[in-house]
C-alpha cells in the first residue's frame, strides 16, 4: 500500500456531501490531518484513476463529549473536498441506480 493511499482515512457521506458529488463533482472525504492539498490530490489520482482538479481543506474540531461525570472530547479531523475534472466520476463512491429485478421483488409494496 502506497504511503499516498494511507492518506485517505474514508469517504465523507452526508447530505452536503452528496448534493455537492451530484451537482458540482466534489467528493469528500476524511484525511489525515497532517496531509497538504498537493498529497491529497495526488492520493485520490492514484487510488481512483481520476484527474482532479481542484482540492479544498477545512480542519473539523473535536466535539467536547460527556459520560457521566468524566468530560472529553473528540480528535480534530481533516476533511477535503476534491473536485474532479471534466464528467469523470469516482465509481466506487456512486450511489446505486440500477437495482436488479431480485432486489426489487424483496421490497414490499
Amino acid at each position: 500500500m502506497s504511503s499516498l493511499l494511507r492518506l485517505i482515512r474514508k469517504p465523507v457521506v452526508t447530505e452536503k456531501a452528496e448534493t455537492l458529488r451530484d451537482t458540482e463533482n466534489v467528493y469528500t472525504f476524511a484525511v489525515a490531518i497532517g496531509a497538504n492539498k498537493r498529497q491529497i490530490a495526488a492520493a485520490v489520482q492514484e487510488a481512483f484513476n481520476v484527474e482532479v482538479d481542484e482540492v479544498r481543506t477545512a480542519v473539523m474540531r473535536g466535539k467536547k463529549k460527556r459520560v457521566g461525570t468524566i468530560a472529553g472530547r473528540k480528535s480534530n479531523w481533516k476533511k477535503a473536498y476534491v473536485k474532479v475534472s471534466g464528467d469523470q466520476v469516482i465509481e466506487a463512491l456512486e450511489s446505486p441506480t440500477d437495482f436488479s429485478e431480485e432486489a426489487l421483488e424483496l421490497i414490499p409494496t
